[in-house]
């Protein structure tokens, strides 16, 4: 398999998410005394320490939590009822890609799958349990102008803030805006080499908004793709930003303000899994591929299942 960052993919946390290609797995240890790390939305965890929202980081305290199956309680929300998935496709290669197909596809069938139903696993300080429930509202398009082909984590932030100001976006606290990239378009924080995507936060227009990037790994497919040269929808660059976005995606629904579930290392639950797919089956190109959803063939990552003893599953 090749290289891969580490997404919390946070990179598909996102990992904002999903740690460099060659050390994905190097989160600073943590010892009985020490305090635990907090998560950044990208896929690995730090120190705890008062930070802004909307830089990848949580606000406040982060204390021992309420144990959990191998991942604890932290005390802030959750996205409770159903989550609503916008996308804004930014960049100006989507001309023609199939990219636009298969992942509206990808959201407009992730609600009430076994998939998504992991999530239901956690809950929040009242013991009410995150829903099985996403619907996709709407997409735009954003080619590159003032904000160039190298973006930085603000002006990832400034792109969902333009959307909303310029009415092409509803203001919605229920939502998740991805912000998804064409190749020619990276990301100046570590695109390719620390993550493959994020998930955090950001106050704009007066409401907290959760937001992700996932950059497109026909890019960096050895960093950021499970499969090159085929895969399940014939589009490596979408079939990657697929596993990518449903990592995102229910991160940022079980700890959309990086201060409600992870583990003592400052993984989330998506990133406790990265990169591992389980079970598979071959799609007729020859391609691996371990679930359908709306007719489409996908191979997504697995994500932590809370219950039990805890594990990496794909459905429950």
């Amino acid at each position: 398999m090749p290289n891969r960052v580490l997404t919390s993919f946070c990179v598909m946390c996102v990992t904002v998410v999903f740690a460099t290609v060659a050390s994905a797995g190097s989160i600073h240890p943590v010892d009985d005394d020490e305090d635990d790390l907090v998560p950044t939305g990208k896929g690995y965890g730090e120190r705890k320490e008062i930070n802004t929202p909307g830089k990848g980081h949580d606000k406040g305290e982060a204390g021992k939590g309420k144990p959990g199956t191998n991942i604890s309680y932290h005390g802030g929300p959750v996205m409770l009822g159903t989550t609503n998935v916008y996308y804004i496709w930014y960049g100006n290669n989507w001309g023609g890609n199939t990219a636009k197909s298969i992942l509206e596809n990808l959201a407009s069938h992730m609600g009430g799958s076994p998939y998504f139903n992991i999530n239901t696993t956690y809950y929040n300080g009242a013991n009410v349990h995150v829903s099985n429930s996403v619907a996709f509202k709407k997409s735009i398009d954003v080619p590159v102008g003032p904000y160039g082909t190298s973006l930085s984590d603000g002006e990832i932030q400034s792109i969902v803030s333009d959307a909303i100001a310029s009415n092409q976006l509803p203001k919605d606290t229920s939502g998740v805006y991805f912000v998804l990239t064409s190749a020619d378009v990276t990301a100046s924080s570590g695109f390719c080499t620390q993550y493959c995507g994020w998930h955090t936060y950001g106050t704009i227009g007066g409401s907290s908004i959760k937001y992700s990037f996932v950059g497109n790994p026909d890019r960096c497919p050895s960093a950021c793709a499970e499969q090159i040269g085929k895969s399940p929808n014939g589009n490596v660059g979408a079939d990657g930003m697929a596993s990518i976005i449903a990592h995102e995606l229910e991160e940022a629904v079980t700890d959309p303000l990086l201060n409600a579930w992870y583990d003592r290392s400052g993984m989330e639950n998506a990133d406790k899994c990265a990169w591992t797919f389980g079970t598979t089956h071959v799609a007729g190109n020859g391609s691996l591929y371990n679930m359908t959803l709306g007719g489409s063939n996908y191979l997504i990552q697995r994500n932590w299942l809370n219950v039990g003893n805890g594990s990496c599953a794909l459905a429950y």
